[in-house]
């Protein structure tokens, strides 16, 4: 039987495709930008024909409407990352959180950890030989495809043909809803005084022929404004979005110099606006392959000096890095963060940085703190963090003691809390000498 005509014989409705999701199920959605639309929408509005159907994602756009209080009983969120649209569910006990780097996701599936019963995805137009492709996630989008016992997909007119380990066979769908959505769109960020001179002070620690994995966000994106007198610059990362574009049409962003895939951009997924949307589309330079390889360590490694730039809640004298909760309120996740550190710093040559603004709740708090906050989860080790940057400057953490990491750091904390934490300085290291800059 033809591709088409096993295409065509799978074809039905949203609402027909979401009553195929059993009760008791496990439903894995896709990712990010890639998150189905129509039949979450009618799994939604027919909820009572659901019980007890646990939904696991990481980011999710878009309004999340299983996670609302009368889902109770029909639906409950399993997060693996929490998301705006997730986390008042979460902190209210109405949905779940399992802590997990990004790049282990798959393995929880194939190892049956979390069995996938109903992989719900979306994917591009078939081509000539009946391929989709996954679009803009591939991520643990793709290997929960790949083990479900029940293959559920939107195929979407307007996602991407994104190039890479990214395609599945239309004879392995189950049942096909054929959509035309706009792909979930995120804000340009605003970039201040503050995320410049952060941005201007990673751009220190980046050479020509690097390779960059950028998270998304005001820092990420002021990193970029001062990276435009570089040259042969590479990414590997697990996302990029819009910012990334002006360096690759300058040519700053070549991936000539990288020590795998050259001459390719590697992610594992994607998220921005349409214009980074049609960038991907079809370009044979970008490439996109599940997580368990792109954030794998010891694939990352072989990139010669890889830098990372991730960002973080709090830091503590010790260099201990909290990233993904605020005391006991789990806020984010862990999500590539620690794979891209240790990637990093097993690189010959690489960099990890942990950039952040002084401050927080409009300057009322301090970034780097004497104590974590309690009930706070360390997110990046004391042992693995490398530099820390704010706009007040870099602190080198890597092969230094607890004395000279806390004097570093706290010299490059917001004038108006040194005072504070050189006091707790002199409490833990009476017999030193803090010198403390303005």
């Amino acid at each position: 039987m033809s591709w088409k005509n096993i295409y065509n014989e799978r074809l039905v409705s949203a609402k027909e495709a979401a009553l195929k999701i059993p009760s008791n199920s496990r439903v894995v959605l896709g990712h990010a930008a890639g998150t189905p639309v129509d039949i979450i929408d009618a799994m939604v509005s027919n909820k009572e024909s659901f019980s007890n159907v646990e939904i696991v994602h990481m980011l999710c756009l878009g309004e999340g409407k299983y996670m609302a209080e009368d889902m109770d009983g029909h639906f409950r969120h399993n997060a693996i990352f929490v998301g705006g649209n997730s986390r008042n569910a979460v902190k209210e006990d109405r949905a779940d959180f399992t802590p997990c780097f990004f790049h282990e996701v798959p393995k929880l599936f194939k190892d049956g950890l979390m069995k996938v019963d109903v992989a719900l995805i979306q994917l591009s137009r078939p081509d000539e030989h009946g391929y989709c492709s996954f679009g803009v996630s591939s991520d643990y989008t793709k290997p929960a495809a790949e083990i479900a016992d029940i293959v559920i997909a939107e195929v979407n007119d307007k996602m991407p043909r994104v190039m890479g380990e990214n395609f599945i066979h239309v004879s392995k769908l189950d049942h096909i809803v054929e959509t035309s959505n706009d792909l979930y769109e995120i804000p340009l960020p605003k970039i201040g005084d503050t995320e410049k001179a952060i941005g201007e002070n990673c751009a220190t620690l980046i050479a020509d022929g690097d390779t960059l994995q950028l998270g998304i966000g005001a820092i990420p994106d002021a990193v970029l404004l001062f990276l435009k007198d570089k040259k042969d610059l590479g990414i590997h990362t697990e996302m990029f979005s819009d910012g990334v574009l002006e360096l690759v049409e300058s040519g700053v962003i070549n991936n000539s110099k990288k020590s795998i895939h050259k001459g390719k951009m590697i992610s594992t997924f994607l998220m921005g606006s349409n214009k980074l949307y049609d960038f991907v589309h079809n370009n044979p330079s970008v490439e996109l392959y599940p997580v368990d390889y792109v954030n794998d360590p010891c694939v990352i490694m072989k990139n010669d000096n890889m830098i990372s730039i991730n960002s973080c809640i709090q830091v503590d004298l010790m260099g201990q890095v909290v990233s993904e909760s605020i005391g006991t309120t789990q806020f984010s996740g862990v999500g590539g963060q620690v794979d891209y550190v240790r990637g990093a710093s097993m690189s010959k040559g690489g960099k990890s940085i942990i950039a952040i603004p002084s401050t927080a709740s409009k300057g009322k708090v301090s970034r780097i703190t004497p104590f974590i906050t309690e009930g706070s989860a360390v997110t990046t080790s004391r042992n693995d963090v490398d530099y820390v940057v704010t706009e007040y400057g870099i602190a080198s953490l890597k092969g230094k003691t607890l004395r000279d990491r806390a004097q570093s750091l706290i010299n490059i904390a917001h004038p108006d809390f040194k005072a504070e934490l050189k006091a707790e300085f002199e409490k833990r290291f009476p017999k030193a000498n803090i010198i403390v800059n303005n």
